[in-house]
């Protein structure tokens, strides 16, 4: 007998394997249980939410439950926790990363993060127009440059605060 129909004779009597590694959509009463962690805090332990949104560097994603099992680096930007009351609560983090572990597990860590309701809009538009006249100005390259990841991050601020 060939090494092929050997292997599926074999596959056929075997226990499916395949039915293992299904995913499906996750149902309204499925929660995520999410870890929100900074070096100095934790915002959330292990606790129920319906959802997560976060700003992935490869764009904006949703996370439920159920989803597959992923790590995405963070780019500064806008978590949303959308708890099992249905109410939403907004940080905004500066970096760091989402890991999406199997049986509904979600861990974010972040450098830093504040409630998105703690910054004034107008402080932030202040600061920008500020770090944008350091980076386009006269001052050493390594100015201009911490100036302009510091401009980089008031902009993204400014986007969620408008929204």
């Amino acid at each position: 007998m060939s090494s092929l129909r050997i292997l599926t004779s074999v596959a056929r009597k075997a226990p499916s394997l395949r039915t293992l590694g299904r995913r499906g959509y996750a149902e309204a009463t499925d929660k995520l249980k999410l870890s929100l962690v900074l070096p100095h805090e934790s915002i959330f332990t292990s606790t129920d939410v319906v959802q997560v949104n976060i700003a992935a560097a490869a764009g904006d994603m949703g996370i439920l439950a159920n989803h597959v099992p992923s790590i995405e680096p963070l780019r500064p930007g806008v978590v949303e926790v959308i708890e099992t009351n249905g109410a939403s609560k907004k940080w905004f983090t500066s970096s760091g990363f989402a890991t999406v572990h199997p049986n509904n597990k979600l861990t974010i860590n972040v450098v830093e993060a504040a409630p998105l309701e703690k910054f004034s809009l107008e402080a932030v538009r202040a600061n920008l127009s500020e770090a944008l006249k350091v980076a386009s100005g006269s001052g050493s390259e390594a100015d201009k440059a911490e100036a302009r990841v510091e401009a980089d991050v008031y902009e993204t601020l400014q986007h969620a605060l408008a929204k």
